[in-house]
């Protein structure tokens, strides 16, 4: 028997139950933010709360992982019947791929609103027609082939797996690192096990940031936390559905007043 293909075999197995069993031992004693989510929900004295934690900015590449994924698609099948296309085909497709990644690197470092992302687009379609009359389009689209930058299908699949392992990383670390609001305090965790206390309503404000045009669309926004006590650095998190997320802290807002501060529940109760 080959006893080192068999523990090649089994490592993933033994991994996962080793995982299983640190688990089942610690879960008591990990707050999670899902597990103080739940604890929320059934706590009958708090009507309105809300936890978020920060995702990555990498989320916002999500156009890149699509086009990463279409071109995939498209290079897969080039692969596979490549008399279907075009020789210069494989070239052209990096190109386009490069102008995708460039737009949105663009829109999100500098967080263009759509003013700027309309005033481009009326620019870009104003150079289109006059390359069309001066019968230069087919010339300027061909600069994209000649760029050179071919990429296989599997290349622009690790580019998409790369972007998206980045994402499911920041959700991960959203499940020990996130903020809970209530109408009568504010909790930071940070940590499987240790929290850096809670603040009382009055000693913080906050202020939500969707005025970035790709984040807006995404559905992505800022949720800043300003604290009273000006030692302390603001809390700047990137948070998903920020619409209903704005509504739901605008709630939370509105029912400070008259309540006395009570503290949260501790998920490893």
């Amino acid at each position: 028997m080959d006893w080192k293909q068999l523990a090649i075999n089994f490592s993933p197995l033994l991994i996962l139950l080793a995982g299983g069993v640190v688990w089942l031992f610690l879960r008591r004693s990990i707050r999670t933010r899902l597990r103080l989510t739940r604890q929320l929900h059934h706590d009958p004295e708090i009507n309105d709360y809300l936890v978020v934690f920060n995702w990555s900015r990498k989320v916002l590449y999500l156009p890149t992982v699509g086009a990463s994924l279409v071109a995939a698609g498209l290079m897969l099948l080039f692969e596979q019947r490549p008399a279907l296309l075009d020789p210069g085909f494989a070239n052209m497709l990096g190109g386009i791929w490069l102008g995708v990644f460039f737009v949105n690197f663009l829109v999100d470092e500098y967080e263009l609103d759509l003013k700027v992302l309309l005033l481009c687009g009326l620019a870009g379609a104003l150079l289109g027609l006059w390359l069309t009359m001066m019968d230069w389009l087919v010339p300027f689209l061909g600069f994209f082939r000649h760029l050179g930058v071919a990429v296989s299908s599997m290349g622009f699949l690790l580019i998409s797996l790369i972007f998206l392992m980045a994402i499911i990383l920041s959700w991960a670390k959203g499940l020990f690192h996130y903020v809970a609001f209530t109408p009568t305090c504010l909790t930071i965790q940070n940590g499987p096990n240790k929290s850096c206390g809670q603040v009382p309503a009055g000693a913080f404000s906050t202020r939500i940031d969707s005025g970035a045009f790709l984040g807006r669309v995404l559905g992505f926004g800022q949720l800043i936390v300003t604290f009273n006590d000006t030692h302390r650095q603001p809390l700047v998190l990137l948070v998903g559905r920020i619409g209903r997320r704005a509504s739901r802290l605008e709630s939370i807002c509105g029912r400070r007043a008259g309540e006395s501060v009570a503290p949260l529940p501790d998920p490893a109760a």
